[in-house]
């Protein structure tokens, strides 16, 4: 039996090695408990961007990581080859443009980033979607017995693994309700980072992508929020909300200090090759700085503190900590109770 995954990294070895030295990564903190903290530290390649079980969900009574495991399959290690031709100038196939590509698209659903994200977004609305669809469902269901009509058999859009459980409470008299639980967590954004891997990347266009360089005097980090889906408008504005379908959308990828894969949405993007300009090349490494979560990586220590101050709260970091310390306890508590 294969050693389950528990230490699981959301932005791959693979791909934050074009930026370290020695297997070591200088890397900048957004969020520290206090100032004396050092601006940049250096850290081991396996001991940064990961959290315990990010990935890991409970299926019955056992712990899995499969989902971890397809990550690496289907997404990482297809991208190794890419990512190395791309930043060594070597020619590429159709192929390692479309590992590429799917490489970033699943880079930017896997991150903690993403997470906290579509908790916030589900938290508004997936309660009252719910509700709403378990109502309407009852609806037909007693349309369709009034009427004497047999509904068709529909086969279900969810796997086994969506945290979805329906529970039909029946009274004596032949009444009931029919109520609904959903586990808003780690196990439905599991389900739905599989489900867009699956299904949206499908829709992605692979002919407009391209990939650029940085003049000299200029280099681009990364992070742990590395894709970025920009809004632009003009140079003081601009927002990072765009999507991987949204007309104008100029989407980025740092695939090293001298290498960004660019793609904007419905237009052509810069010739293959392309040495930006450094007005161009200095606004994209300012909203790759901003667009970082908790972490900045670069080739060598450098100004980033400049574009984007520490954050400096013992408070935040203590809550952020234990956040994540209980997570997976918490997360399989929750993943249980569906069973």
């Amino acid at each position: 039996m294969k050693p389950l995954h528990k230490a699981n990294h959301y932005v791959p070895k693979l791909y934050l090695k074009q930026w370290a030295t020695n297997g070591k990564i200088p890397t900048y903190r957004v969020l520290v408990p206090h100032e004396n903290i050092p601006l940049w530290k250096e850290h081991f390649l396996r001991g940064i961007a990961f959290h315990q079980h990010l990935y890991t969900y409970m299926v019955g009574q056992e712990e899995t990581d499969e989902l971890e495991r397809w990550l690496d399959q289907e997404f990482e290690a297809p991208a190794e080859e890419a990512i190395r031709r791309a930043v060594n100038h070597e020619r590429m196939k159709p192929e390692h443009w479309k590992n590429l590509i799917r490489f970033a698209v699943a880079q930017d659903v896997r991150t903690p980033a993403n997470l906290k994200a579509f908790l916030s977004r589900q938290q508004e609305s997936l309660q009252a979607l719910i509700n709403q669809t378990v109502e309407d469902s009852v609806r037909k269901l007693e349309e369709a017995v009034e009427k004497g009509v047999k509904l068709p058999a529909n086969k279900a859009n969810f796997s086994d693994n969506f945290p979805f459980k329906v529970m039909v409470n029946r009274a004596s008299d032949g009444n009931g309700a029919v109520a609904a639980k959903i586990i808003l967590g780690r196990k439905l954004w599991l389900w739905v980072i599989r489900h867009h891997l699956t299904g949206t990347i499908e829709k992605i266009n692979h002919s407009r992508w391209t990939i650029v360089h940085a003049p000299a005097g200029i280099t681009w980090p990364t992070t742990d929020n590395p894709v970025i889906k920009l809004n632009f408008y003009n140079a003081e504005k601009y927002d990072f909300r765009g999507g991987w379908g949204a007309p104008k959308c100029d989407i980025f990828l740092p695939l090293s200090s001298k290498h960004l894969l660019h793609c904007s949405v419905g237009r052509r993007s810069w010739p293959r090759g392309s040495v930006l300009d450094k007005t161009s090349a200095a606004f994209i490494r300012k909203i790759i700085i901003e667009h970082a979560d908790r972490f900045i990586f670069d080739k060598k220590r450098s100004d980033v503190h400049l574009i984007r101050p520490r954050v400096v709260s013992s408070e935040m970091f203590k809550k952020e900590q234990d956040v994540w310390q209980s997570w997976h306890r918490e997360q399989s508590e929750a993943e249980l109770s569906l069973y």
